[in-house]
Parts: structure tokens; sequence; C-alpha cells
């Protein structure tokens, strides 16, 4: 593989060598192909953006790009990176909504340029939202028609490429800044891990905003040369069948997901929507961006592979914004490893193999370290490597590794610039909690801020969740939470939130699915659940990948801001 000293080289070679081959495909919910990019026309379109920006705005400056589904996202982004203008990719603020992040990450990155569509730039709730930040507001379509050209220097490898604002599923958002360098290093581990080449073809339904919809998806197909087919989050959430079928249409080697999607596939499959659907091209089905389930993976299997789909195709993956995005992963071709460990064992941070069935829990391998990366293992307090099957905290070492975040000082010191014990850095803290076997392969167990202590023992609150959500269908998968909370004495006690399905709400027996929730509980974990909140669906709080928000979860909770059901 060529090597690159920024994406926009990247950029550019890809227009030279395969200019009219296509880079981007839009399509709608029912499969319609609305908008299409070649890499020439990305490039000319980008580099007539950049040249409006250069006199709007001076390079370092920030530029937030909020956008609904579409190929003019891409667009906005390469033309920001022409620019020497970092950007800075924001969800959609909801309509009123108090809950989103944007307040958070617009004073923190500061930006002085906002660039939207031109539909959404009449919206008033967004000029009402970002009024007191004095933005400039720049209307982007897929146009090439530069009206006057600019001189841009080649960006150097260290210069910022963006701020990927972490999800935040335990604190507020953090703009992790993400160099030249950081990004085509982790597209050269991303390439090498998946094998892909340019008839890699991708279909990607996650945003754009997040890392592994904009980095694993869109420009990773880019920086191979394949082409990426993108639909809408919400077209995927109403009808995830028509991701399978532009898979199918596509003869896509490559779709990725968080776990939740692979589930939804699953609930919403019926056989007469399925005709014509042949998913033998999929070569890589990769799971990530939230714990991994071996549930999931033997469901969506048995479903899918009438359909062609091969079970070798299964790729569970781990992976953060602060390493760019990919840290660990298997090869391709090779399927899944899992591995059944002792519960009262994790309970001590040890992987020990289960005493019996009733102490069997299944955990899914996410990989092992990417090639020029190392993976350590360390005790969270004393910062001490630990030996293999010894649970810790999951440390990672790479020239993907960012090295700062934007106006965070401590935080950049203490999580991206950590030491350990007798050894040299720089090395990121990912705050994740996990264990490598022996043979390198890496085991995420859960996050330890999440991770709920009560009498003394630790609990994994993703573990009594699944208990949860596995007693009625009216309780929605993966829409609850488990946190703790101090009692009146000052001990921590149980609570659980879980949403109940639209179609339950009016049938569902609150005072009985209590008591069948406190018994499973009791039996699988010997823990009492004090409090139980059963909630409408869409209530919990989430992150913009589908990671359950325990920590606002249990704020809202305490403020009486989780209105229940029943």
């Amino acid at each position: 593989m060529e090597t690159f000293r920024s994406l926009v080289a990247v950029l550019a070679r890809r227009a030279a060598d395969q200019g009219d081959d296509r880079a981007y495909v839009f399509v709608s919910d029912r499969g319609t192909e609305e908008a299409a990019l070649t890499f020439r026309q990305l490039h000319d379109a980008a580099t007539a953006l950049a040249s409006r920006l250069i006199a709007t705005a001076r390079p370092g400056d920030r530029a937030i790009l909020v956008f609904p589904p579409g190929i003019e996202f891409l667009v906005a982004f390469f033309g920001c990176l022409m620019a020497g203008i970092i950007a800075v990719p924001m969800m959609m603020p909801r309509r009123n909504s108090a809950r989103d992040a944007s307040a958070a990450i617009l004073a923190n990155c500061a930006p002085s340029v906002a660039l939207t569509t031109s539909a959404f730039a009449l919206r008033d709730d967004l000029h009402a939202r970002f009024e007191r930040e004095r933005i400039r507001w720049v209307e982007v379509d897929l146009s090439s028609d530069a009206s006057e050209a600019h001189e841009m220097p080649e960006p150097a490898p260290n210069d910022v490429v963006f701020l990927q604002y972490t999800s935040g599923s335990t604190s507020e958002p953090k703009g992790v800044m993400v160099s030249h360098a950081n990004l085509l290093a982790n597209l050269e581990m991303i390439r090498l891990a998946l094998g892909n080449t340019r008839q890699s073809t991708y279909v990607n339904w996650v945003p754009l905003y997040h890392d592994m919809g904009l980095i694993l998806n869109a420009l990773q197909a880019l920086y191979v040369g394949a082409t990426c087919v993108l639909m809408a989050p919400n077209a995927f959430m109403q009808r995830p069948l028509g991701w399978l079928r532009a898979i199918s249409h596509y003869r896509a080697e490559v779709a990725c997901s968080p776990n939740f999607g692979f589930d939804l596939c699953v609930s919403r499959h019926r056989a007469e929507q399925m005709d014509g659907i042949d998913l033998s091209s999929l070569r890589i089905a990769l799971n990530g961006a939230e714990p991994v389930q071996a549930d999931t993976i033997a469901r969506f299997t048995a479903t899918f592979a009438p359909y062609g789909f091969d079970p070798r195709a299964v790729y569970p993956a781990y992976g953060m914004a602060e390493a760019t995005l990919l840290i660990s992963s298997g090869k391709r071709g090779d399927g899944h490893v899992t591995r059944s460990v002792s519960r009262a064992g994790l309970q001590a941070h040890s992987a020990d193999a289960p005493s019996d069935a009733g102490d069997t829990q299944v955990l899914v391998g996410s990989g092992r370290a990417l090639i020029g990366e190392r993976i350590a293992i360390v005790e969270p307090d004393s910062h001490c490597r630990l030996q293999a099957d010894r649970v810790g905290e999951i440390w990672i070492s790479g020239a993907n590794v960012a090295r700062a975040y934007w106006r965070n000082d401590e935080a950049t010191r203490e999580d991206l610039n950590a030491e350990i014990a007798g050894e040299d850095g720089p090395w990121l803290r990912t705050g994740d909690l996990g264990f490598l076997d022996e043979s390198g392969e890496l085991f995420v167990t859960g996050r330890i801020k999440d991770l709920i202590i009560i009498r003394g023992i630790n609990h994994y609150p993703q573990d009594i969740e699944r208990t949860v959500q596995s007693l009625d269908e009216g309780l929605r998968e993966n829409c609850g939470a488990a946190f703790s909370v101090p009692d009146e004495s000052g001990e921590e006690t149980l609570v659980i939130v879980q949403e109940v399905e639209r179609t339950a709400r009016r049938t569902i027996d609150t005072a009985e699915i209590k008591g069948q929730i406190r018994e499973a509980i009791a039996d699988s974990h010997e823990l009492s659940a004090r409090h139980i909140a059963l909630i409408r669906p869409g209530r919990l709080p989430k992150t913009t990948s589908g990671k359950i928000q325990r920590k606002l979860a249990r704020r809202l909770w305490l403020d009486g801001g989780l209105e229940e059901i029943g």
C-alpha cells in the first residue's frame, strides 16, 4: 500500500487513479439511489468548498458539521481538511431536547463556522440553539463550481484532522484530537486486519458523526478505493432488513454494526420480506461499539444462514475514539472466539473455568492487537501489568492513539499519556475492563465506572440487564440500565430501569413483572433489586452508537426525571 502524508493526499490519489469509480452512494429506505459521487466529483466538490471556507475562516478554526444523512457530510469533511480547518462532526440536535451533548461540545471547541445542507440551514431551532456562539453558517451541496481558486498547501502529518467527541457513556464528551498521522495509521491497521481491497464494497447505516460510521466505513472504503453505500440510520431502525437487501444488491463484502443492530435484524425478520436476498457476498460482518453477545451471534447466524450468510463472516471487534477507532479484531474468514468463564471468578477479577452450569458465563473474544499496536491489562490503581486471564483495565499503545484532548489538559495527562509501573509510556487508559488469554485474544468485560459494587462484590451491569430482558418479550432488548445508589444508611442498593415495548404497555402487569425481575436477579446474581422502574420506549438515555448511558440514567432516576408506567 502506498504511503501518504495526509488524508487529502489519499483523496487526490483516488481522484487521479479512479476518478470515474463511485466513491459514495446514498440510498433511501426503499433502496432507491438518491445521490452518488465519484472520487473525482468528491475531490472537485471538496476543493470548491475549501475555496469558500478559506474566505470565511482561518486555518486551525473549528467547523461543526451538522448534517442529515447523505453524502454532503463527506464533501464538508474533506473541504475542511483541504482548507486546514478542524472538522467537528456533530449529531443533529433533536428538536426541543435538552439531553444531547451539543451545548457541551460547542462550549469546548468554540467553532467559528457551521456547515450543513441548504434545507437544514433554514431550521429555526438550529439557529436558536447556536445563536449565542456567533457561528457563521455555510451551506454545502454536491456541486463542484469553484468561483475562485486558492492555493492550499497539503496538511502535515501531525495537523489535526478533526475532533472526535467521545460518546460519553460515563462522562461528559471529550474532544479527541485526531491527526492525519493517527488516522492514516489506523486506516492501514484496519486494511491489514480486514483484508480489504478496491472490491470490498461497504454498506453502512451507522451515522457519519460516529467514529464507526465515519472511519471504519466511509474513510476506510476511500482509503482502499472501494465504494461505500450509505443509508440513513432511521431507515435502518425502521426497516433493518433494508440493510440486508442493500448488502445483497450491491454484493457488499463489509458491513458493520453495534450488537443491537444484529439483534434488530433478527427480531424484524420476516420470511416474506427476504425474497431474493443473498448474503453470500458478505465477508466481514463486524460487530463492535458495544459489548458483543454470544447469543446475538448465534441467533443472527441461525436466522440468516438460509440466505447465504457465512458464519465465518462474524467479526467481533473492539475500539474507541481515543485510538482513532479500531483497537483489536480477528482475521477475515476466521469467525469468532468464545470462552466460558466463571461468573464468580469474574467478580474476583479472574477468568477461571466455571464450577458448574449456573456459574457459567460465555464471553466473545474481540480479537487481538492490530499490527503496530500493543495491548496491556493493567491494575487500575497500582498501574502494574497483569498476567493472562487476570481482569484489569485495558491499556493501548500505538501510532493510532491520539496524544491529546482538546482543551482538557488533565484528561490528556491522565488518560492518554499514562505509564505502566516500571515501563516506558505513553499508554491510553481505555476505562474498560477485560483480560487477555494466553494467545493474546482480548475479552472485554465492562466499563470500570459502570461496575456495580454491593457488599464488596463486583457485578457487571450488562449481565443483570440481560437477566431482566430475558424474562418477558415485553421488556425491550438492549434498553435497560442497572446501577446502584446509596440507601438511608449509605449502603449501595440495586436499581433497575427498563423500557417496556409499545405493544406491551397496555397489557403488562407491572406488579407481576417486577416480582419476576426481583426473583430472577436474586436467583442469578444473589442480589436484591430494591428499586425497579418500568418506563416508556425511547426514554432511556443512550450514546450515538446505542450504548446505555448508565451514569445519566442514574442521575435522571435520582432527580425523578424518568416517568414510570403503571
